[in-house]
């Protein structure tokens, strides 16, 4: 099989939805041997991708009748949510793990990997959001409830924004009303990077955005990414009735 770095789900869908997931896969494209030297362990974690996300942006695609478009290359092997001149977008050193196969990667390394696999994703990512002229962009992620040495993190989903928070907002106020969960705000970790994703396709463009962090312990299988995806969707419209332009 021919290897792609991108795949779309819902192609030909016309909702103005768009649902994103740029930490979608662990994989290692074949022209790096398919490994960048760390154990099945290490690549399994959420050091090499964001576990249960590529589910429940499949489901709360589907529920919204909406297309999404998912990574297929690991944030190790280049971050495609770093700006490209972010110190972060190629990782030699993660969460304790040491990467072997970034030891040595250079400038020029570095700029093959994007021509590669992150520049095609965000050229396909900017042709789906330059769609309609309304369009509202979901990026789904996920964070591990632990990292090393550091304490528990007690949220359940974190709601990430930067200075738009049109969608945002209302989405936080229905989620702080369920009873089972703990709702951050630009939690774990702050909502915005210049050059990340959203920056540069939503909030360059004015178009409306919320970024969702699950904690990833809650959707490891199929059935709870489905109920997570699931769940979200009428969420997302509710909030998105409330939003003014």
């Amino acid at each position: 099989m021919t290897y792609v770095p991108f795949f779309v789900h819902g192609e030909n869908r016309s909702s103005r939805w768009l649902i994103t997931c740029d930490h979608a896969a662990n994989t290692v494209p074949p022209d790096l041997d398919g490994t960048l030297g760390l154990p099945d362990s290490d690549m399994a974690r959420h050091i090499a991708f964001d576990p249960g996300a590529a589910g429940v942006t499949r489901a709360l695609a589907d529920a919204l009748g909406a297309p999404a478009i998912l990574s297929n290359f690991s944030r190790l092997v280049i971050d495609p949510n770093r700006g490209e001149d972010d110190p972060t977008l190629l990782m030699r050193l993660y969460d304790g793990s040491v990467i072997p196969g970034n030891r040595d990667a250079d400038t020029r390394e570095k700029e093959r990997r994007l021509n590669a696999y992150y520049r095609p994703y965000h050229d396909a990512y900017a042709k789906l959001a330059a769609r309609q002229d309304n369009t509202v962009i979901v990026a789904v992620h996920s964070f591990t409830r632990q990292l090393k040495s550091r304490p528990s993190r007690p949220w359940h989903v974190g709601i990430l924004h930067a200075y738009d928070r049109r969608l945002s907002d209302p989405l936080i106020e229905t989620l702080d009303a369920e009873p089972d969960l703990v709702v951050g705000r630009n939690e774990p970790y702050p909502g915005h990077l210049p050059g990340d994703a959203i920056d540069r396709h939503a909030l360059h463009h004015g178009r409306k955005n919320t970024l969702i962090e699950l904690r990833n312990d809650l959707i490891e299988t199929e059935a709870t990414q489905a109920a997570w995806g699931e769940r979200l969707a009428p969420m997302l419209i509710d909030a998105l009735a409330k939003t003014t332009d």
